[in-house]
């Protein structure tokens, strides 16, 4: 099939109404997950997009509303993974924080909230009550709770995750000063998470997440022009901002079938390094690198804030599944996935693989781009900034 390069997504319009975000928290990128255990702490890419089980749990994407009339499913949301692990009730306030984000107009009334895919009848109860009121009552109850609220502030510090905060708080740690106050009792990932609390809580503007891909880009191209290198998460949708950076990376010698690469990965590391863009290095493997970044000073002398960056090497034969599932948004690759299933196939962060009449996979398909999945599955290609569902 034939190829078709990866390029940038111009920007697209911001939905006129978002959902609130949770109380004291600045808001984190839209994420695509909807776990079943544990979340993996400070972890913030789109694991579950496809459906399956695992993977660490979001901060959902929110922004302050433009008119008075909002709903607040984010902070429900995360009341329900982080304090009740309810992940069900969790993915329920997730996807209907979504699908209101991009609602075009004002929501008036439950009843047609109650219209969209993924606002149930409980929901929209919730939705009257706000809009009625004012407030509700749940969150209400949640805000005076001092254990939820212990437990929500402490997870929103990456490398803590519910079950974490959880524990610190049942030690009597629980706010950031106790932290503080007992860094002898947190990993690594923890104090870097906690050293850069308030820089890892700010939104990172479309004109930055521009400035901070042609760094890298540049960077790995300068290293070897056969490296390929793509920012993916929302920012490829199209988003006006961002939570982190998610870059994906391969290079030809690497594949499925070859020995492991890490020095591919290391070696475009340590050249951020040098050049002084990754500050801070919270893990490196043999195929992720988790860490701090930071663009240069402005003109002025002002620091930028320091940014959360993930590198994921990838393998070349699978290295488009993984653009393509890693681009998300979650709603958009489950409902590619059902499709996919509805045609005969099995798609995952990996590969494409057809089904056989018993229902096993066979093997995984070649795939020289993203089209190239459209194509196995008869479904009209859609650009990135067509996939925030």
């Amino acid at each position: 099939m034939r190829s078709r390069s990866q390029t940038s997504t111009p920007e697209v319009p911001s939905p006129r109404f978002r959902p609130l975000p949770p109380a004291g928290a600045a808001a984190r990128d839209e994420q695509e997950e909807g776990p079943v255990g544990d979340p993996q702490p400070g972890h913030h890419g789109p694991v579950d997009g496809w459906g399956g089980a695992g993977g660490a749990a979001p901060r959902l994407a929110s922004a302050a509303p433009t008119a008075p009339t909002a709903f607040l499913p984010a902070e429900l949301a995360n009341y329900e993974r982080n304090v009740n692990r309810a992940i069900h009730k969790y993915n329920a306030y997730r996807k209907a924080a979504s699908v209101i984000a991009r609602y075009p107009s004002e929501i008036r009334s439950g009843a047609e909230a109650k219209k969209l895919d993924g606002v149930g009848a409980k929901i929209a109860e919730k939705i009257d009550e706000f809009l009625s009121t004012g407030k509700l009552r749940k969150l209400e109850k949640i805000r005076q709770d001092d254990t939820s609220a212990s437990i929500n502030l402490l997870t929103r510090v990456t490398g803590i995750g519910p079950a974490a905060a959880r524990k610190f708080v049942e030690e009597g740690i629980k706010t950031l000063e106790d932290l503080r106050k007992n860094e002898h009792k947190l990993t690594h990932h923890q104090r870097i998470g906690l050293k850069y609390f308030e820089d890892f809580e700010k939104r990172i503007p479309r004109e930055e997440m521009l400035q901070m891909q042609e760094i890298v880009l540049k960077e790995v191209k300068n290293l070897d022009p056969k490296y390929i290198a793509t920012v993916c998460g929302s920012f490829r949708r199209g988003a006006e901002s961002s939570g982190d950076m998610d870059v994906l990376l391969t290079h030809p010698t690497f594949t499925s079938e070859s020995s492991k690469q890490s020095k591919l990965l290391h070696r475009v590391v340590e050249q951020l390094e040098k050049v002084h863009f990754v500050t801070d290095v919270l893990s490196k493997g043999d195929t992720k690198f988790m860490g701090v970044c930071q663009l240069p000073n402005k003109e002025d002398g002002t620091a930028y804030p320091h940014r959360r960056i993930d590198i994921r090497f990838i393998p070349k034969d699978q290295y488009y599944c993984g653009v393509l599932y890693f681009t998300g948004s979650d709603i958009f690759n489950k409902n590619m996935r059902t499709h996919a299933l509805e045609m005969g196939f099995t798609i995952n962060e990996y590969t494409i693989r057809p089904l056989g009449v018993t229902g096993v996979a066979g093997e995984a398909l070649p795939v020289e781009c993203e089209k190239d999945i459209f194509d196995y599955i008869q479904w009209k290609y859609r650009e990135p900034k067509d996939r925030s569902e």
